[in-house]
């Protein structure tokens, strides 16, 4: 499939009850067969329309149509990309894009998403993946997220040449691997303006069998749940997954990534239920297995080599940490949290390698630099130590590798975004800002080109309003390598820790720019 097809083999689905006043619910799907006009999208919006909520639950694999109203209503518009953008009255419809009545075949729980989703997004931490919570009269509990929907339409899908949608599998996916996003941001509203609107990003972190649950940090908004997320080349685009959620709230704090379930997971629980894929043969023209076409080709990533970060806990407290030697790891002053010790927690193959590092040097609560040094006591084999950056431009492409919003749970997460400002004194630089999402606990962790894997900087904060509560994952505060540099280098050649005190001793200038830590500012 080419790169121009993925707005059309993405749709907006709206679901009613006939001679009801109520508002209907909609949500974004993806054409997974043209022929048979097939569509997957997310359950949640149905989970209204279940006549015994309880269904939902633990016991049952998958609901067929009695299971819902019988006055459901289910309307699929397809977007027409040929026509140049109109706008139209509130309330109308565009002339263009074509709506047609479907029906549901069936509502099905991903059981592998399910699994990997309970393991990784603890209750402890006040995971929530929705942000409008005052239609309390639809059902946002997190068990209903690994349900998804197959709706069949009456006729085909036009404006698509391949039978099915090729799609690939995710074992192969790394993270760092670039993806495009494709849902309808507000689902039916304003059709005109955002139905099958693409986002870039890269893959953010992977976890699961055969990864079914994929984190992206390509920008979504509530009505993209449904859409599809792809990968590949503009002449030969697979489709990869399914957006879950597009937000990601931890406890009070925005993560700005987005929630994917796998399609190849999706396929599998169709595949795996006797019942259902005995329905879906009335959908597919042959059966579920040779009707999709999965992708054989090898996938390569091109991500450069980053340098290794490890997870530092220290206590109750945990952020992140850069190796920059084969003994010693940067990270932030609050991370280390006072203490002498800390652990330092490497993840290779899957599990994590716990080490006792000894606190060398703490810059002082007075230093506008948040940075501290730790020593390993033992070593760790294949730590990729990185080459230090020495051009810092303003919209170039950057990377940020930490433990932010995930923690201990499946390894570093990377986003993706530009180096958005670069602030220097008497010619010397200060601060970095990026794009990059940055959450608690990636603090300490590394920024780094995004082609050539060198290192930018070390994390030290997101931005917060504390007025208003609010927590900017998208504006951060780096320290650029520049910084420290020079004092690792004499360390290393005379062994002294004091060299380091350089640090607690900046100008008034640098903690000018450096002031939003202060307790003085709202930010």
């Amino acid at each position: 499939m080419e790169l121009k097809e993925v707005e059309k083999c993405c749709c907006v689905v709206t679901l009613n009850e006939a001679f009801s006043t109520q508002t209907s619910q909609s949500c974004s799907g993806v054409v997974v067969h043209p022929q048979t006009g097939t569509i997957i999208c997310t359950g949640l919006p149905f989970s209204r329309f279940v006549t015994d909520p309880d269904q939902l639950s633990a016991e049952h694999t998958f609901l067929l149509p009695r299971s819902f109203s019988k006055k459901l209503k289910i309307r699929v518009i397809f977007p027409d990309v040929s026509h140049p953008v109109e706008l139209y009255p509130p309330g109308s419809k565009p002339a263009h894009n074509r709506e047609v009545s479907a029906q549901l075949v069936a509502l099905f729980n991903c059981l592998e998403f399910e699994e990997a989703f309970q393991t990784l997004f603890q209750e402890a931490d006040h995971w929530r993946f929705h942000g409008d919570e005052e239609d309390r009269e639809l059902m946002r509990d997190a068990r209903f997220l690994s349900w998804f929907a197959i709706l069949k339409t009456r006729e085909k899908v036009d404006g698509l040449r391949s039978e099915s949608i090729p799609w690939q599998s995710c074992s192969s996916l790394q993270k760092g691997d670039p993806v495009l996003a494709c849902g309808s941001p507000f689902g039916s509203l304003c059709l005109d303006l955002f139905i099958s609107t693409l986002s870039r990003g890269i893959v953010s972190n992977l976890t699961g069998e055969d990864n079914a649950v994929i984190l992206t940090d390509a920008r979504c908004l509530p009505g993209t749940e449904g859409g599809g997320v792809f990968v590949g080349k503009s002449t030969d685009v697979h489709l990869i997954g399914v957006i879950v959620s597009p937000f990601c709230w931890k406890a009070n704090e925005w993560i700005g990534l987005t929630l994917v379930c796998s399609v190849q997971s999706i396929f599998r629980n169709i595949i795996r239920c006797g019942s259902l894929q005995g329905l879906l043969w009335d959908v597919w023209p042959s059966p579920v297995q040779s009707s999709l076409c999965m992708s054989t080709m090898i996938h390569e990533s091109r991500v450069a080599k980053y340098p290794t970060v490890c997870l530092v806990e220290s206590g109750s407290v945990w952020g992140s940490g850069v190796a920059v030697t084969p003994q010693l790891v940067v990270t932030c002053r609050h991370v280390v949290n006072g203490r002498l010790t800390v652990i330092l927690k490497f993840h290779h193959n899957h599990r994590f390698l716990g080490i006792i590092g000894d606190v060398l040097f703490s810059t002082k609560p007075s230093s506008p630099y948040d940075l501290a040094l730790i020593q390993m006591r033992d070593s760790v084999a294949d730590v990729v130590i990185p080459r230090m950056a020495k051009r810092f431009d303003q919209g170039d492409s950057a990377v940020v590798v930490g433990y932010g919003g995930m923690g201990p749970y499946c390894g570093p997460s990377l986003t993706s975004g530009i180096i958005s400002k670069a602030i220097r004194s008497k010619d010397q630089l200060v601060m970095l800002q990026t794009t990059c999402a940055v959450q608690s606990g990636a603090s300490g962790g590394a920024v780094v080109q995004r082609d050539s894997g060198e290192l930018l900087g070390i994390v030290s904060s997101n931005t917060r309003d504390l007025a208003a509560k609010v927590t900017y994952p998208h504006l951060n505060f780096i320290i650029p390598v520049t910084v420290f540099q020079r004092l690792l280098e004499q360390f290393d050649l005379k062994k002294n820790i004091n060299v380091f005190q350089e640090l607690d001793a900046t100008e008034a200038e640098v903690k000018k720019v450096w002031r939003l830590q202060g307790t003085k500012s709202k930010l």
